[in-house]
């Protein structure tokens, strides 16, 4: 079992639910990324190009899918957060619930295209 995957199934709920219910999400829509453990969280690759990584916060309470090179992603200024991090927006879930899976894949497509036009770093 790779680390992503093995660090995922270790958390406690509600966090191992919505962490799997992304991982779903994001493969089935993108099933050319590559999950990695990068930074003590599983962070998605597409083409060796960070794409987005997925962080729960039990402290706070949610899991992140947080997104580099947030160009392009002004459509959804209102639901994305920032607090205070330059170059890092994300979508934030406390539950299952609360994850709109038309706008995450909708966001992770305008992110596909930033990564095209060239806002994205190499790893």
């Amino acid at each position: 079992m790779k680390p992503a995957e093995a660090y995922i199934l270790s958390q406690e709920e509600p966090f191992k639910s919505i962490l799997l219910h992304l991982q779903l999400i994001i493969e089935q829509n993108f099933p050319e990324v590559v999950l990695e453990f990068k930074w003590k969280i599983p962070f998605y690759y597409l083409d060796g190009n960070p794409f987005c990584f997925l962080n729960p916060s039990k402290k706070k309470k949610y899991v992140d899918v947080g997104f580099y090179g947030i160009n392009g992603l002004e459509q959804y200024d209102d639901i994305l957060i920032s607090e205070g991090r330059k170059k890092i927006r994300s979508l934030r879930y406390t539950t299952i619930e609360d994850i709109n899976s038309d706008i995450l894949v909708d966001v992770l497509t305008l992110a596909n295209k930033n990564k095209e036009q060239g806002f994205w770093r190499k790893k």
